[in-house]
């Protein structure tokens, strides 16, 4: 029984982190700032619309040549945006000195 527990934890701390992130996504885009903030902002967004938009196609194409139904949870598919997002702001603030 504590085993569960334990891992019941864990699985909401990993719960609670996604939705943190997903949150600070929005509010960093949402965010106003100088113009080398909207630049490292915009990068970011841009990289991660490609990256996500690149993700779909590939499962998709999957789903079509296995013959599987398209289904896709929202959430596990925001919190991956987000993931994608924080990667790329991370990478553009180091690169333009942020």
């Amino acid at each position: 029984m504590a085993k569960y527990v334990g891992i019941l934890i864990i699985c909401a701390v990993i719960l609670l982190f996604f939705i943190a992130l997903d949150i600070g996504m929005l509010i960093s885009i949402v965010r106003s700032g100088d113009e080398r903030r909207q630049i490292i902002v915009w990068k970011a967004s841009a990289f991660t619309l490609m990256g996500v938009t690149g993700a779909l196609i590939i499962e998709i194409i999957e789903n079509l040549a296995t013959g599987q139904e398209m289904t896709m949870n929202p959430f596990v598919h925001l919190t991956a945006t987000a993931m994608v997002y924080f990667g790329a702001l991370l990478f553009f603030k180091k690169r333009h000195g942020g």
